[in-house]
């Protein structure tokens, strides 16, 4: 069995680049930035950024262009695909991007925060129990 699946938590670095295919259809480039930090041998703090080039299609292309901005912490889920072309100059070009099929944005709830994916079912209801008490017996393992 194969599995090719990405997550990642991260901030937009740019608003969406909305384009529409000759076939009609939208799609939305997004770069969002991950960081990761640790401490060197020495104990000082190091961080490197990382940055993800994602592609969203029909119904996420749409709702990335109306909630999305740069700055926007989201959470992305899909599948990585590497695709080529020539350049103006003949020579191939490669770009590796993450095919969204699940968006959630992690926004404060005044911002648009909410989810998105590529199913068109209804998002399950959130479980607002928050503040429920959960016993140590009540857990099935």
């Amino acid at each position: 069995m194969d599995l090719n699946k990405v997550m990642i938590i991260g901030r937009l670095t740019r608003d969406p680049e909305i384009r529409t295919t000759t076939s009609g259809e939208q799609n939305a480039n997004l770069s969002i930035a991950t960081n990761f930090s640790w401490s060197d041998k020495s104990g000082q703090r190091q961080e490197r950024s990382e940055f993800h080039n994602v592609i969203a299609w029909r119904k996420l292309a749409e709702i990335c262009q109306k909630y999305l901005h740069k700055g926007s912490r989201l959470y992305v889920e899909g599948r990585l695909q590497t695709r080529s072309w020539e350049d103006q100059s003949g020579v191939k070009k490669y770009r590796t991007e993450v095919v969204l099929e699940n968006l959630i944005m992690l926004d404060s709830k005044g911002s648009g925060a909410g989810s998105a994916t590529t199913e068109e079912e209804p998002a399950a209801p959130a479980d607002n129990n928050l503040d429920e008490e959960i016993n140590v017996e009540d857990i099935p393992f």
